[in-house]
């Protein structure tokens, strides 16, 4: 029985297993990522680093796996009437296109300050948007009256089972590719990606150490595991835009308790360096959200020295203008 993600419905806290289930659902549809590396990057952090290159994935953000696979794991009578979700951009373009691909209809809750790129993405993928004010307004609650509402399946963005499980075929293909690694730096935002991460490096390399990264004006994950209950926080600002929930998920703070070793921050200064790197030495376009993991490995906040390191890149959408004007400083 799949759960829609409603937090009023019994947890199911996904294992590895899902993640192969998964990794099943969405072959042939997600990308199969590159994975990586800079002679440059590794002499700045003393270690061997691989790049999980989400930036690339389809719909240009790690988000497309979960959401894929989420939809498939429906059951046709569940699907039937469409699936609603609720995001900031990544999330809502990738439900958006992953509803398309499988004929399902799609209504997307965003924020009215959502980068408009990612909501013209969203638009054009055929989805319904509805706009809402982060800071006034909750979106779960909005969600979950459009789903009762419309009798469709609520897919939220982190805290759904198989959301996660979706997620953490990043982490899988990743290993895959490299062998064991020493350890894994994965951006955080709700946890979907970072519990997922856990659940394969835990499974398929067990000596492997797992840390997630929150922009500093949104630690929530951090505050969370330290004090071993989930805590919430005032709706952040950052331009990590993917990474401003203001909690993590039911489904997935059991996993980070479990197989996450620690979770640091790094500054919004931090990030756009990050980012500026990645375009001039690397030649790729890396959002903020997804330059959290690098920019705690860049800048020493996570000890790793001679070690072998995975970085997840979460995704690379980001307005061109924007980013313009951020690696530039106009």
């Amino acid at each position: 029985m799949n759960d829609s993600g409603g937090q009023s419905q019994s947890l199911r806290i996904p294992t590895f297993d899902d993640v192969l289930a998964a990794r099943a659902r969405i072959a042939g549809q997600a990308h199969r990522t590159p994975v990586l590396t800079s002679r440059t990057a590794d002499a700045r952090a003393g270690a061997t680093l691989f790049f999980k290159a989400e930036n690339l994935q389809r719909v240009g953000a790690f988000k497309f796996r979960g959401a894929y696979n989420a939809i498939a794991a429906l059951a046709p009578e569940a699907s039937r009437n469409g699936v609603v979700a609720f995001s900031s951009g990544n999330h809502a373009q990738a439900i958006a296109y992953a509803a398309q691909l499988q004929g399902v209809p799609a209504t997307i809750v965003m924020p009215q300050d959502a980068p408009a790129m990612k909501m013209a993405a969203t638009s054009g993928y055929g989805a319904e948007i509805i706009l809402y004010d982060r800071y006034t307004e909750d979106r779960q609650a909005i969600s979950d009256r459009i789903a009762r509402e419309r009798g469709a399946a609520l897919i939220p963005p982190y805290d759904h089972p198989d959301v996660i499980a979706g997620q953490g075929t990043a982490a899988l293909e990743l290993i895959e590719e490299t062998g064991a690694l020493d350890l894994l730096v994965v951006p955080l935002g709700g946890g979907g990606l970072l519990a997922g991460s856990a659940l394969a490096a835990r499974a398929l390399s067990s000596g492997c150490t797992v840390i997630g990264v929150e922009p500093e004006a949104g630690n929530d994950g951090q505050q969370s595991l330290r004090k071993g209950e989930i805590v919430t926080i005032p709706v952040p600002r950052s331009i990590a835009d993917g990474a401003l929930p203001t909690h993590v998920g039911n489904h997935n703070f059991p996993i980070l308790q479990d197989k996450v070793a620690d979770i640091v921050t790094v500054t919004d200064a931090q990030l756009v360096e990050t980012m500026r790197f990645f375009a001039e030495r690397m030649k790729i376009i890396v959002e903020p959200t997804g330059c959290l993991a690098a920019a705690a490995v860049f800048n020493g906040i996570i000890p790793c020295n001679g070690k072998r390191v995975g970085i997840v890149l979460s995704g690379g959408n980001v307005d061109i203008a924007a980013f313009a004007a951020m690696v530039t400083g106009t």
